[in-house]
């Protein structure tokens, strides 16, 4: 079979995309005849037919040959084609990542250090998010995403790296540590600082206060754990949040470790085309080394941990 290249791939994606020739044609700036020349020797390429259309229609028609086609590109093509346009306007090799705000503060520089001693001349560009990783990855704005959430989408395929427990931490003034069997009632009427809505610790939180029927209404509600450590140091309520947050020179805080709450699931997501990229198993092995056993709990047999490539 001869070589297929990325032009026809491309006329094809965006005929199929818009449903005309014209319409393709605009968008990748070529003539009616060129997008149409290029379908049809993709099609002789690949010895099937892909468009059906009728001399003057305006809009064409996928064989189910072409539709399969059309779905095993969409919506891969699009993060390819957007990290290709990135990486030649920069002229430069670069790593997105996106995690959230507290697994870069209080994890990420560690795995950096090693990282880097790998791919010294990288360029990495780190978002701080949460709640909107997988969309991301998947518009191209990001290559790799690690996140407290399992996306069951197969355009960004996770592995999971471990889990972590959450703790209960309040101003040292309020006094001795409650009992954990008694912590959703010793928080009755104490003001609540925790994270912004949508985000996976801020859900598990109330859910978890809210046990027996309470109302949870929150006093103060912000990005990351440091801002509500912070708020906690300086006597404004409770919070709940990853036990690694908690450093020994906090000082003005007490913390209680919850067993009796769910762990935390860490996953490594990246874009499904840089799956086996030599950067990106570089990145996960460095997060199995520096995290897993120290702040992740590695994952049990039952968990689910899709296989190493």
């Amino acid at each position: 079979m001869a070589k297929i290249s990325l032009t026809l791939i491309q006329t094809f994606y965006q005929v199929a995309r818009h449903g005309s020739f014209s319409a393709a044609a605009r968008e990748l700036n070529l003539s009616y005849q060129s997008a149409a020349n290029h379908v049809r020797r993709l099609e002789q390429i690949l010895n099937g037919r892909l468009i059906d259309s009728e001399q003057g229609a305006k809009r064409i028609a996928l064989t189910p040959r072409g539709r399969t086609l059309y779905n095993l590109l969409h919506p891969e093509l699009d993060i390819m084609l957007e990290r290709l346009t990135k990486l030649i306007e920069n002229q430069r090799s670069s790593l997105r990542i996106g995690m959230p705000q507290a697994i870069f503060f209080y994890l990420f520089p560690k795995v950096l250090s090693r990282f880097r001693q790998s791919f010294p001349e990288l360029e990495l560009d780190v978002y701080e998010r949460d709640t909107v990783l997988a969309e991301l990855v998947k518009n191209g704005s990001l290559d790799i995403c690690i996140s407290e959430r399992y996306f069951g989408d197969p355009i960004v395929p996770q592995r999971l790296l471990g889990s972590y427990r959450l703790s209960l931490v309040y101003p040292r003034a309020w006094g001795p540590p409650p009992d954990q069997k008694d912590i959703p009632l010793w928080t009755r009427g104490r003001p609540f600082i925790t994270y912004e809505p949508g985000q996976t610790l801020r859900n598990l939180s109330i859910d978890y206060l809210s046990r027996n029927g309470a109302e949870v209404h929150p006093l103060l509600s912000t990005s990351g754990s440091s801002s509500v450590k912070r708020c906690v140091e300086n006597g404004l309520g409770f919070s709940i949040i990853p036990f690694w947050c908690i450093q020994p020179e906090d000082v003005a805080i007490e913390s209680v470790r919850l067993s009796n709450l769910p762990e935390v699931r860490v996953y490594f997501g990246n874009a499904g085309f840089l799956q086996k990229h030599p950067m990106v198993q570089q990145l996960f092995e460095d997060c199995l080394s520096e995290l897993v056993g120290t702040f992740l709990d590695p994952p049990r047999d039952e968990e689910f941990r899709p296989p190493a490539l």
